[in-house]
């Protein structure tokens, strides 16, 4: 399926929080005339995209899975391409339900695992330079994508917060900010994290995971034993594995202090520290050669006060904070309105519908009535008619004739009566001469 060359790149901006990968396999773009192209909007414009066999397949799970949010479909159907491009249609994806989300996280997963295998592919001397740094560019707009929706969702949560306290009475307000200050110095009391990718941090994957001496530690060893398929690099997966001890120290899913999306926010920014620091061609893969340069380093050794977690430092701004509220509170404008219409429609069909059914019962009323009078004028005026119209006679089975009505009768002369004439004689045959 040919793509155009203008709407190729709406996909990538609509589902830029949310769903953001794009493979390597794309279709190579055909050139439409614009006299022949007609525009197109809301769901078309997005199945009509082709960019490669397993993108496209991706990306129409994902619209399926959208459209069965009521709402967002209402909006993808009324969406232009100007609207996909803004990222005005993006916006809506904050009110999608709680089950389109899950469904969406796991076909992002399931694409970017898909991204990963094909970056470690690079490793085979037939892989294309071009692709190399597509896959490349593509996982790092997708973690900056991370970043964008962790924000909204820690402006939404701090929205929320503050929603809630205003509604709260003096003594139930002090109350809640007594109990959220408790919550939040008992998520502040945890060990100290280590730095990703020190040799601190590593020793203590190396003796509590591995199980090893830490005074035998061997850098080239440890990339080896965590080089989990054996392929010579240690990819994002691998190297997020090793972060899960420090993790453990801040989060913990029985706590209702701990905000497990916080801590995939903290994961992503424990493995792009490393990523910084270790990868030096920033081709997302950690080679042996650049894990042992960078054990030489002296911020190897040198690990101050530890990992500064997510809390210290604030996802967003004030001003940004403010401007969230303030398209949060455009948005709920908007659907009181909408909703507010809807009640109003649904009160006029109401009331068409109750109009509806009277004239229905006048109209049975008038039917019932002109059947009962059909069905007196023919018991008045006699035999009722036949199936075509017809009056229905009864025979009578005497063959004496009917007198005639007594003032009607006349006397009639004996001679004038009149004798039916005789039939005529036939010849008789002679027999003998046959």
């Amino acid at each position: 399926m040919p793509s155009s060359g203008p709407r190729a790149v709406l996909l990538p901006l609509l589902l830029l929080r949310a769903v953001l990968a794009v493979p390597l396999e794309r279709g190579t773009p055909q050139q439409e005339s614009p006299a022949t192209e007609s525009p197109v909007s809301g769901p078309a414009l997005l199945s009509s995209q082709d960019t490669g066999l397993y993108y496209h397949r991706y990306l129409q799970e994902v619209i399926n899975v959208l459209e069965t949010d009521g709402h967002f479909r209402e909006k993808l159907q009324a969406a232009n391409a100007e609207d996909i491009k803004s990222g005005k249609l993006s916006r809506e994806l904050d009110f999608v339900s709680h089950h389109v989300r899950t469904k969406l996280d796991e076909l992002k997963r399931q694409e970017v695992s898909r991204l990963r295998m094909l970056l470690k592919a690079k490793m085979d001397a037939e892989q294309e330079p071009s692709k190399q740094g597509q896959a490349t560019r593509d996982l790092a707009q997708y973690d900056a994508a991370h970043h964008e929706e962790f924000k909204r969702y820690e402006m939404l949560k701090e929205h929320e917060r503050r929603r809630y306290l205003e509604s709260l009475g003096e003594e139930q307000r002090k109350e809640a900010e007594r109990k959220l200050e408790e919550q939040q110095r008992r998520h502040r009391e945890h060990p100290k994290v280590n730095v990703p990718g020190s040799q601190a941090q590593l020793k203590e994957v190396w003796e509590e995971l591995d199980g090893l001496d830490p005074n035998r530690f061997n850098p080239k060893t440890f990339f080896i034993l965590h080089d989990i398929n054996s392929d010579g690099v240690l990819d994002e997966r691998e190297l997020e594995a090793l972060f899960t001890k420090e993790l453990e120290k801040v989060y913990d899913p029985k706590n209702e202090e701990d905000d497990m999306r916080e801590m995939e926010e903290e994961r992503l920014r424990m493995r792009e520290h490393v990523m910084k620091n270790v990868d030096t061609n920033q081709d997302r893969l950690v080679t042996l050669e650049e894990f042992l340069a960078s054990t030489q380093r002296k911020e190897f050794g040198d690990t101050g006060e530890g990992w500064e977690t997510v809390e210290m430092h604030p996802a967003y701004t004030e001003e940004e904070l403010r401007r969230f509220e303030e398209e949060l509170a455009a948005r709920e404008a908007e659907l009181n309105a909408k909703a507010q219409r809807l009640s109003q429609e649904t009160e006029a069909l109401g009331r068409s519908q109750g109009r509806l059914e009277a004239q229905k019962r006048e109209l049975q009323q008038a039917v019932l009535q002109m059947e009962q009078r059909k069905q007196q004028q023919q018991s008045q005026n006699g035999p009722a008619p036949g199936p075509e119209g017809q009056l229905k006679f009864r025979q009578d089975t005497d063959d004496a004739p009917v007198p005639a009505p007594a003032g009607d009768q006349k006397d009639v002369d004996p001679s004038e009566k009149k004798v039916p004439d005789q039939p005529p004689e036939l010849p008789r045959l002679d027999t003998q001469h046959l």
